[in-house]
């Protein structure tokens, strides 16, 4: 392993010690930087790196927690044979998978309201994106048109409102929740199609090739650099 190599290492333990120090103040102080000093304070770690790993302070420790819930996601998903379900099912798996990786509600609850303020909004959405970017990922997609940006916005705003109902939820196992997800996928499902009906409908088919072209001049970001907001 190369001193680089050593040295990302090195950086991403120390983050993982400030985020979980943090986790024990988070649910009292939110994201915030009175959070940020008391988990530096706990980890022993020097304030000078630690502002210079985390130079938003909590915000990016809110970030790495947000992260943190993807690879849970997808570690989940390599023991997981998802292989005889509906795609759509596919999916409410993923995103239940998801929202199953958060270990402390509360947190998650915290980070909302964090990037509900204007200064954060778009950090948060990246987040989301990234979320939604891993699981159509993860699950073979490899749309390199408009599609790639539409199956990721979509999907956005069923993860999006399916975490907002989790939050809210005192079902048993959050059964409510996942009701909700399956009513949602089902409306994108409609829409898809709807979208099928007009593609072979004569009348409409001049539009829709319109649309088709359209779809085929955009492609999707050389890397993930290149996602929205980066």
């Amino acid at each position: 392993m190369s001193s680089q190599e050593n040295q990302t290492t090195s950086d991403t333990d120390l983050v993982t010690q400030l985020l979980d120090a943090a986790l024990l103040h988070v649910v009292f102080d939110g994201w915030s930087e009175a959070t940020f000093e008391a988990a530096i304070a706990d980890a022993g770690v020097n304030p000078v790196l630690a502002r210079a790993l985390c130079p938003r302070g909590a915000v990016d420790l809110a970030l790495a927690y947000h992260r943190r819930g993807d690879q849970m996601m997808l570690a989940r998903l390599a023991e997981a044979d998802l292989s005889e379900l509906r795609f759509r099912d596919r999916i409410a798996a993923m995103v239940r998978y998801r929202l199953e990786a958060a270990e402390d509600k509360e947190a998650v609850r915290r980070g909302v309201t964090l990037f509900a303020l204007p200064q954060h909004a778009a950090a948060g959405a990246k987040a989301v994106w990234g979320t939604c970017d891993a699981i159509w990922t993860a699950l073979g997609d490899r749309s390199d048109d408009l599609n790639w940006y539409s199956k990721r916005t979509i999907l956005s705003g069923v993860y999006s409102s399916t975490l907002l109902y989790w939050l809210g939820d005192d079902s048993p196992n959050h059964q409510a929740t996942w009701e909700f997800l399956d009513r949602r996928i089902d409306n994108v499902m409609q829409f898809e199609k709807v979208k099928a009906d007009m593609r072979k409908n004569p009348l409409l088919k001049p539009l829709m090739a319109g649309t088709g072209w359209l779809s085929s001049q955009v492609k999707r970001p050389a890397s993930r650099d290149d996602l929205p907001g980066r």
